[in-house]
């Protein structure tokens, strides 16, 4: 009898204990709190401050958010302090009089406030009103009737002429007598002047229209009129059926232009040049190419010349040419070649000094260098660290001012600061403090707005003067003591070597809030491995991005491997035409936290992404199957050879060759053994829903368990109600099968 007692009681400890452990509602609660509609200046305040210059550049002024106000501030530029914009309780009194609605002192929203001879003008509800802050009156603002513009017709700058389309051919006509020129004669359906390709042009029916565009580009001084014509003839179309119309019964086909890696058939585009006074198309060489590679130009200060981009198909070389209309010549400025490929390329003109200034990863990091229209090129800076973009040019004094990482090897090599270079090559570091720094100038550049933080340092958003750097005032700072002081802790950051022995890589993880270090948790990697993105949180408003599915019983990662961008060319190589490979970095990263973490289950991985992230997540189950157990895959680019045709080209090469193949997931649907959710959007134009299908076909042909979910009515972003519908799939899907859980189906947004 004592025995069975204490039996007895063992078991029922024992289902106690399990019970006790099953996840709640309360878990899904606090997962909701974290969610982006729910904290951002309600329980967080200023993880970003969107500050806005007024036009007259007397000043600017910001929104400071906390727990019981909405204060509405200022900075003038000649005493340098904030103050708050108006006196908000009486703001709120006498413009509910005029408005004749309640407007809380606490919770004021304008928008489009500028600074006026005696006061502020602002809008409220679409409506333009004027604050005289001396008297405090209001009054009503008759908004200048905006001329009506035809959207299919432009007006050249010295006023005289019209361009304009007819039948697909371009027209001009005077502004005086009304007098039409034709400058085309060869226009018709399909191969039409004067358009542009809508990546988004999406058309009903086979035989459907195209959504009409409009576009041409006058030079300075009017004299040549340039623009493209596009040549849709032999383009192919890629199909969407969309179900999630209520009122229909059959779906509606969904077609637009698009083409896919290696294709032939795609859009053409053929830049044409004009001589306005000859009414003559100019025979300038510049060659037609597909949509994904076309030529794109600008012009230079002076009218008859223009600088023209060329890339060729492939992304390893790109030529910037510059053209002179009066000679009709050609002098190569650039010429940019990569063995790999030659990513986010750019180059900006220093207007008044002829030459250009572009970032270019020909010495083995993305570096500055300068061009003059001769074509002398010289390095502007050097070095073994990143630019990331240039974010201002004094022509005035032939200064730039840049974003770099990785100069200060003590730092995080993808935290980013802000750097001044002179004519001479003088690197002078603008903002020092040893965190990541977001930075907008002034459109007179004589300021910059600098938002500073790291993941666990709060953000501070201050003032500077963009020629010293000094801060001139403090505008906001971070608060997020509501969640600290329920437990949470910034995302620990991490590092290890990679699988090359030799290249430290980067990483973070979420804990949640409710953390038990003598637990056990499994981990789920939150990948995306895109090679034109980087996945580590620079910054503090970054700090809950993977906080809401901890909250269930997670540990959350998010690592950036070999093959991603942020740092050296070669780091940047290691994915080109080897996208199969990028989760390896992970692996390693994952067994390494486990190693190190005792509350880590490695015998317990799940992994999901969305897009590039999504193949990811596919890849993961299939290439590393006794690794990798649950994963959700969105909107996944499961086979590349059925993508867009730029962005496998870009990092998988052309022409399409067997490393495509080994790549696919659909090729190699027979190695699933976990537990894996397909998701897609149903209209998805982006990431066409097909690859998704065939890899559940390939699925089913493989006799491998899996599961589905296609929302009709989405886009490749999942929005409204599907977007809830969807998060909660993947929340349950990761508590039913990497928990072991049941989960909780019904519980609140908000």
């Amino acid at each position: 009898m004592n025995k069975f007692l204490k039996l007895s009681f063992l078991v029922l400890f024992i289902s106690s204990s399990l019970f006790s452990q099953q996840i709640s509602k309360e878990d899904y609660k606090r997962a909701v709190s974290y969610m982006y509609a729910n904290y951002n200046n309600k329980t967080a305040f200023n993880l970003t401050t969107n500050v806005n210059w007024f036009e007259d550049k007397s000043g600017i002024w910001f929104i400071d958010y906390s727990k019981n106000a909405k204060t509405y501030k200022t900075v003038n530029f000649k005493n340098g302090k904030v103050t708050e914009l108006f006196d908000h309780a009486k703001f709120s009194q006498e413009f509910s009089k005029f408005t004749k609605d309640t407007i809380a002192f606490n919770d004021i929203s304008i928008s489009d406030v500028e600074s006026s001879k005696d006061g502020i003008q602002f809008k409220y509800k679409n409506k333009k009103y004027q604050l005289d802050t001396k008297k405090f009156e209001f009054s009503k603002v008759e908004e200048e009737k905006k001329e009506e513009r035809n959207e299919f017709e432009t007006k050249s700058p010295d006023g005289k002429w019209i361009a304009f389309v007819r039948d697909y051919n371009l027209f001009i006509k005077s502004v005086d007598d009304k007098e039409e020129h034709q400058l085309t004669t060869d226009g018709k359906k399909d191969y039409e002047y004067a358009t542009w390709y809508g990546w988004y042009d999406k058309m009903e029916g086979e035989n459907g229209d195209r959504p009409k565009h409009f576009y041409v580009d006058w030079s300075p001084d009017s004299k040549f009129l340039k623009t493209d014509v596009l040549d849709f003839r032999n383009a192919e179309k890629m199909y969407l059926l969309d179900w999630s119309i209520d009122s229909l019964y059959k779906p509606k086909l969904m077609t637009y232009f698009r083409g896919s890696p290696g294709d032939t058939s795609m859009v053409h585009v053929q830049p044409v040049v004009f001589n306005v006074e000859k009414k003559k198309q100019l025979d300038v060489n510049l060659p037609k190419q597909t949509h994904i590679n076309s030529v794109t130009t600008q012009w230079t200060e002076k009218s008859s010349e223009l600088i023209a981009r060329i890339p060729e198909r492939g992304y390893q070389k790109e030529e910037v040419n510059l053209i002179d209309l009066n000679s009709n010549t050609s002098k190569n400025l650039i010429s940019e070649i990569s063995k790999t490929n030659i990513d986010d390329f750019r180059f900006v003109q220093f207007e008044g000094q002829n030459k250009l200034v572009f970032l270019s990863q020909r010495s083995g990091w993305r570096q500055l260098y300068e061009c003059d229209f001769v074509g002398n090129i010289k390095a502007i800076t050097k070095g073994d660290f990143v630019i990331n973009d240039v974010k201002y040019l004094d022509e005035e004094n032939g200064d730039v001012y840049f974003m770099a990482s990785g100069v200060d090897a003590q730092m995080n090599p993808y935290h980013q600061q802000l750097y001044k270079v002179d004519v001479k090559g003088k690197m002078e570091l603008l903002t020092p403090e040893k965190t990541h720094h977001e930075v907008n100038f002034s459109e007179d550049g004589a300021h910059f707005v600098d938002a500073y933080s790291t993941i666990s340092i709060p953000t501070k958003t201050v003032l500077r003067k963009s020629k010293s750097g000094r801060i001139v005032v403090q505008l906001t700072q971070a608060d997020i003591s509501h969640f600290t002081s329920q437990g949470f802790e910034s995302p620990e950051v991490f590092h290890l070597i990679a699988k090359d022995k030799k290249t430290k890589i980067y990483g973070a993880f979420w804990k949640p809030s409710n953390f038990d270090a003598t637990k056990s948790y499994p981990i789920i990697d939150a990948t995306y491995t895109g090679p034109h993105t980087q996945r580590f949180p620079k910054s503090f408003n970054l700090s809950f991005s993977e906080q809401s599915l901890a909250e269930l019983g997670f540990i959350v990662v998010r690592i950036d491997g070999l093959g991603t961008s942020g740092r050296s060319k070669e780091f940047l190589g290691h994915s080109y035409k080897n996208m199969g490979k990028n989760l390896e970095d992970h692996v390693l990263a994952i067994e390494h936290l486990a190693n190190k973490h005792s509350f880590i289950n490695k015998d317990k991985v799940g992994i999901y992404g969305h897009s590039a992230g999504g193949f990811d997540t596919g890849r993961a189950l299939l290439a590393f199957p006794d690794f990798y157990k649950v994963g959700v895959a969105s909107s996944a680019d499961h086979d590349f050879r059925m993508e867009k045709a730029w962005w496998p080209e870009m990092y998988m090469g052309w022409p399409v060759d067997e490393s495509y193949e080994a790549a696919s997931n659909i090729t190699n649907a027979k190695n699933l053994k976990g537990k894996l959710l397909l998701v897609h959007g149903g209209i998805d134009e982006n990431v066409n829903p097909s690859a998704t299908f065939k890899l559940a076909e390939a699925f089913v042909n493989a006799d491998k368990e899996f599961d589905l979910l296609i929302l009709p009515s989405q886009r490749h972003g999942y929005t409204g109600k599907a977007r809830n519908y969807f998060i909660k799939k993947r929340w349950n899907y990761f508590v039913e099968h990497l928990k072991n859980e049941n989960p909780v189906w019904d519980f609140s947004w908000e």
